[in-house]
Order: C-alpha cells, then sequence, then structure tokens
C-alpha cells in the first residue's frame, strides 16, 4: 500500500508541478510500469495456455474451440517473432501483419456485427411507449434512423437537420453528463486506492 501510494502521488505530482527531480522519478516509474504489462502480458498468454489445455486434456466444453484457439495464438506469437528477428518489425509487408489483416481483424468485424442484433433485440425493447420519457425515446430515436439513411433525406431535408439536432444538443448534453459522472467516478476510485481504502491490488485484503 505504502508503495501504491507513492508512486500514485509522484505520477500525479508530475502533472500539477514542473519540478525536474519530480518529472525524472515518475518517468522512471511510468518505465517501470512499461515493463510490468509486458511481463503481464506474457502471464496472460501462459495463463490462457494454463486454463485451455486443461480443458483440452478432459474434453471439456467446446474443447475442440480451445485447440483452435491455441494453435491459432501460438501461430501468430511465432510468426511475429520470425518477422521481429529477420526484418526488425511486424509493419506492412510481413506476414504478421497479412495475419492480422486477412485473418483477426474480420473475425473482430464478425464479433462486431453479432452485436447488431442485441441492439436491434435492446432498442425493441427500449422502443416501448409505456410513458412520456418512452415515447420521447422513441420518437428522437425514430427521427434520427429516418435522419441517418438516404431514404429520409430522400422523402425531406428536414429529417437530417432533425437527425443533425438530435445528436449534437439533447444527446451531447446527456453524453457530457456521462463523461462527467464517469471521470468523478475516477478521481474518487483513484483517492480511495491512493488512501488505502481500495485495495484490489492486494488480492482478496
Amino acid at each position: 500500500m505504502f508503495i501504491t501510494i507513492i508512486i500514485g502521488i509522484l505520477v500525479i505530482l508530475k502533472f500539477f508541478l514542473n519540478v525536474p527531480e519530480v518529472k525524472g522519478v515518475a518517468d522512471e516509474v511510468e518505465q517501470w510500469c512499461l515493463i510490468l504489462m509486458a511481463v503481464a502480458g506474457i502471464l496472460g498468454v501462459l495463463n490462457i495456455l494454463r486454463v485451455n489445455l486443461h480443458i483440452v486434456r478432459r474434453r471439456g466444453n467446446d474443447w475442440r474451440y480451445k485447440i483452435v484457439l491455441i494453435v491459432s495464438m501460438l501461430m501468430m506469437i511465432l510468426v511475429g517473432i520470425i518477422n521481429i528477428v529477420q526484418r526488425g518489425d511486424v509493419s506492412i509487408g510481413s506476414e504478421f501483419y497479412y495475419l492480422f489483416i486477412n485473418i483477426v481483424m474480420p473475425l473482430g468485424a464478425t464479433m462486431y456485427a453479432l452485436l447488431a442484433f442485441y441492439i436491434a433485440s435492446a432498442a425493441f425493447r427500449a422502443f416501448r411507449a409505456r410513458n412520456v420519457r418512452a415515447s420521447l425515446l422513441l420518437i428522437s430515436g425514430t427521427l434520427v434512423m429516418i435522419g441517418r439513411v438516404p431514404l429520409g433525406a430522400a422523402i425531406s431535408s428536414i429529417f437530417p437537420r432533425i437527425a443533425e439536432w438530435l445528436m449534437t444538443v439533447p444527446n451531447a448534453a446527456g453524453q457530457r453528463g456521462l463523461i462527467i459522472g464517469a471521470a468523478m467516478g475516477v478521481i474518487v476510485t483513484g483517492l480511495r486506492i491512493l488512501v488505502g481504502i481500495e485495495r484490489p491490488y492486494l488480492k482478496g485484503d
């Protein structure tokens, strides 16, 4: 806890004080953090191997997919290491970049595309005019959807203007409120960690 408090205060003071000594120590601590993050990444890979190999050995749920996960992860790591040794990087033109662009990114896009069905289901449940607020949400959501598609502009030029106003005025105001609330929550959580009230890094203590 003492180490956490000292490091947290040093990093905070770096942004408010123009003291070379404080900035130098804070920069050094940030470099240590980068090293720890790299080590944590290695531990994460080892943990993925440990958990999934255990499932594969006992033929647990979806063990065949676990094999695909392990093989794919090891293949990407191996190709990346080979490219770094041979080329010095994994930039455009490398085999790692090719696999990332043509396999990893399409898979990520597929996952995001599947979320569209959950969003549509949530929108259907939310757009039920049970009261005045739900009715306002239904009307504004409908106007935004109509104004954001070419069909709305073809019907009337007023729909895109209404959609733009709804997104830049009421929606922006709500988002600012959420951002302010989230920022206050981050500040409070950081202060609780600095004074030792919150101790998630002590694992159960």
